[in-house]
């Protein structure tokens, strides 16, 4: 597959805090393929990731989520991370991204705690999807039928549990983006 995806773009998007095996390991696997890969964040500058419960290293930000337009990507990719979801969530610009990503039928694809943007866009109503166990009542509650999967594909939407899951995640995000 490597090169297969040159003409593609996605967007990571993310606030710090962000669970960092879950950007590096997708952007990995995007840019082996030759997919272009942005990461998007609320400000200009830079974003810290988190390897579980310690801060880890920092990451240029390519674009805002106020300056990113759908139109623009293939694709839109949402890492977990507790303090990124909690804060991804309420911002409305991250809001009015990934609600054009489901509008224009493009990809979202979502792991660990990533799902939290989900629902604040009221975007899993009667969507079957996975998550980190500790997102279950909230994603049930917002509608959503939740599975305990490593990689679960619901139209365009894929998710996944946590890093463990990376490779099925990133196997199912590749095979989306070559259809």
């Amino acid at each position: 597959m490597p090169g297969s995806l040159n003409s593609k773009r996605v967007a990571i998007l993310v606030t710090d805090g962000f669970e960092q095996a879950e950007l590096t390991g997708p952007q990995q696997a995007l840019e082996q393929a030759g997919v272009k890969v942005d990461i998007v964040s609320a400000r200009e500058g830079q974003v810290k990731g988190w390897n579980h419960d310690q801060p880890a290293d920092d990451f240029p930000i390519d674009l805002t989520f106020k300056a990113a337009n759908v139109e623009q990507y293939d694709a839109v990719v949402l890492p977990g991370g507790v303090q990124n979801s909690d804060t991804i969530r309420i911002d409305p610009d991250a809001q009015k991204l990934v609600k054009g990503f489901e509008l224009a039928g493009k990809p979202i694809a979502v792991i660990c705690h990533g799902g939290w943007l989900l629902v604040s866009s009221g975007l899993v109503k009667g969507k079957t999807m996975t998550s980190y166990k500790t997102l279950k009542d909230d994603l049930v509650n917002a509608g959503a039928n939740w599975v305990d999967q490593e990689v679960v594909k619901d139209g365009t939407l894929i998710s996944s549990r946590q890093p463990d899951d990376i490779p099925a995640f990133n196997r199912e995000l590749l095979s989306a983006l070559s259809a």
